[in-house]
């Protein structure tokens, strides 16, 4: 699950880092001529921030998380967890991931990469230590389904739409501020405009974040599905119900949006899971009506 609040809290840092950039070396006021120009920057820089992000995902996941990545299996463990994560792979029709291991008690897993031919899927020490083999084969599944559906490059395709419309309404709020301060009278491109422009990216940035994260949570319940399917409808509900009794994840904020767990007490709208008790009440409708049609 943390692989989305890492895509989020990076693509955040690039754009911030952007603002600044663009400030202190006058792009502002060379894009400031037509709206024209101002829309083209925008949508530039707003879909470089989310696919710089994207192309970072995997490589920072792995050093954040200091993941053990298996080239060569040591053990019957991890042996059977790179053939199942492969198996799966080729069940999907995608090409094999990397699989890793991260030391951690608490039980987790996640999945990233910027395509689906080009991913990771890590668990945690402790969802090793805690759950059945059949558990884990679904919480496997559930990560090769984020992996299938392509998730990270839907989530980028989406970030940068948001960030399109957070560069243009962060440049208006700069706008509105240096007028205001100048009373009408000196540049719309003074220090005014540089504090407005850098407090409208923190802003929008987070209400596009909001955003994000519904999106994000819908796309669990597509990952449930997968894993209900390539690993059983009761083993994906039994490794849910096995996340409850987990606690909070200790991972890293940044990568809390694309892991297996509900990531704590994250405020609701920024939540980049649903709760675990609608997640399970929904795959056991979802198999009810299977068994029903």
């Amino acid at each position: 699950m943390s692989r989305i609040l890492m895509f989020l809290a990076t693509n955040a840092a690039v754009m911030v880092i952007f603002s600044i950039i663009s400030s202190v070396f006058g792009l502002d006021r060379i894009i400031g001529a037509s709206n024209l120009s101002l829309i083209i920057y925008a949508t530039v820089f707003g879909f470089l921030g989310s696919f710089i992000s994207l192309f970072m995902s995997k490589g920072m996941a792995i050093r954040s998380m200091r993941v053990q990545l298996i080239d060569q299996p040591t053990n019957e463990t991890e042996r059977w967890l790179q053939e199942t994560v492969h198996k799966q792979a080729h069940e999907s029709g995608i090409g094999l991931p990397d699989v890793g291991i991260f030391d951690s008690p608490t039980p987790n897993a996640f999945a990233t990469g910027w395509n689906k031919n080009n991913a990771l899927v890590a668990v945690s020490t402790g969802l090793l230590q805690t759950m059945s083999k059949d558990e884990v084969d679904a919480v496997l599944g559930h990560e090769v389904a984020h992996v299938y559906n392509g998730d990270m490059v839907t989530m980028g395709l989406i970030q940068g739409v948001l960030n399109t419309f957070v560069i243009i309404l962060s440049r208006l709020l700069g706008q509105l501020i240096s007028s205001f301060l100048s009373r009408g009278r000196g540049s719309n491109y003074g220090i005014g405009f540089f504090i407005g422009n850098i407090i409208g990216n923190i802003v929008f940035g987070a209400l596009a974040g909001i955003i994000a994260a519904w999106f994000s949570r819908q796309r669990e319940y597509r990952a449930d599905a997968g894993g209900a399917k390539l690993a059983g409808r009761e083993n994906m509900i039994g490794a849910l119900e096995a996340l409850k009794k987990g606690g909070p994840s200790d991972m890293p904020a940044t990568l809390q949006a694309f892991g297996i767990a509900s990531g704590g007490k994250l405020a609701t709208l920024m939540a980049t899971h649903p709760p675990l008790d609608v997640r399970i009440a929904r795959l056991r409708a979802e198999g009810s009506g299977i068994q029903n049609g």
